[in-house]
């Protein structure tokens, strides 16, 4: 590894100073257990700048407990995460998204849920969101830091944190950051800001609950129906399944597919409407599959062969195509909360 050239200039002290920086933060609890960047006055003015929002303005409340973000907090929280300050429009712009499916107060649940950010539009090249290749993994900035900085402002805004109001059973790794764009230069349909009324050259980001992502593989079909079917049956997973039926009723879904597996669905006639139709048909299990799994509380006396729809509707599943397309590969993502959200991204 190689110095970058600011790092050369940095002496010594320079780095003992700005590693006591860092620890002050972790000693007064204010990161997510990663080193953040210290939110001086000077850097939090640079992310206020690019947005027309007042200062005061609220941006994520929790009225239960009594707490609100504002549009300050939620920058010292952006410049915390590592953001960029032309960055901050699109973390405000999720911000909204997130309070409208009511994220706050789902982030004290036991399943440890995590919210998924997906963005669309002229701003994902502007600002070099990661659409094409290990978009759920390390390694772009904006896709690391955005999500973080939501993340930040749940704990040390919002006071939401392990062992305390986190109520996380075990948690996720999206937690950390859930953001990617979606690759609509490789999608054979309309991106999911069109569809959910945006014009094209809109930017927006929407915002989904996911209680984890389930890596789907297939590689070796050029038939559409192999894809859905195994899409489907990773949806229908029974670790995925309540005991109680009517939490189930309400799940959504994010259906992260890669652009291989979408070209060749697309390819055999399927349009997203229909994959959406067939996918919620088949999201869901047998009765004898739940008897099996000791899931059939209020269902003990249906016949083996009713079919139990584990979603609310065909418009709870988000489908959109990122990742490369080197590889038959998609994921999926579901959660007992079916609310999404999108929102235009303020540009001036």
């Amino acid at each position: 590894m190689t110095a970058a050239s600011g790092a050369e200039r940095l002496t010594e002290e320079d780095v003992r100073r700005a590693r006591a920086a860092i620890e002050y933060y972790y000693e007064g609890g204010f990161t997510d257990g990663l080193p953040v960047v210290p939110p001086i006055e000077e850097f939090v003015q640079e992310f206020l700048a690019t947005t027309s929002r007042g200062h005061d303005e609220v941006v994520l409340e929790l009225t239960h407990l009594n707490r609100a973000c504002t549009v300050r907090q939620a920058a010292i929280n952006a410049v915390m995460a590592g953001c960029r300050p032309e960055y901050f429009p699109l973390v405000l712009a999720a911000l909204d998204a997130f309070h409208q499916i009511g994220g706050g107060t789902m982030m004290q649940s036991t399943t440890g849920q995590a919210a998924a950010f997906i963005v669309n539009g002229p701003i994902r090249n502007r600002l070099g969101i990661n659409c094409q290749g290990n978009i759920f993994g390390p390694g772009h900035r904006p896709n690391a830091t955005i999500g973080r900085a939501v993340r930040l402002i749940v704990l040390n805004v919002l006071e939401i944190r392990p062992h305390d109001l986190d109520q996380s059973t075990q948690g996720t790794p999206a937690k950390f950051s859930c953001c990617f764009g979606e690759n609509e230069e490789e999608s054979p349909w309309e991106p999911l800001h069109v569809e959910m009324g945006f014009p094209a050259e809109a930017s927006t980001v929407t915002a989904q609950l996911i209680r984890s992502d389930l890596h789907v593989e297939h590689r070796s079909t050029q038939d559409p129906l192999h894809i859905l079917h195994s899409l489907a049956d990773s949806l229908s997973y029974s670790g995925g399944i309540y005991e109680a039926p009517p939490y189930n009723r309400n799940n959504g879904a994010v259906v992260v597919m890669g652009p291989e597996h979408a070209q060749i669905v697309a390819a055999g006639g399927w349009t997203k409407q229909q994959v959406r139709e067939f996918l919620y048909e088949h999201y869901g299990r047998r009765i004898a599959d739940l008897r099996r799994f000791g899931k059939v509380i209020e269902l003990e006396d249906e016949p083996d062969d009713r079919f139990v729809h584990s979603g609310r509707a065909p418009e709870a599943l988000t489908i959109v195509v990122a990742g490369a397309s080197n590889a038959g590969v998609s994921t999926v993502g579901t959660s007992f909360n079916s609310r999404r959200a999108t929102v235009a991204v303020e540009t001036r």
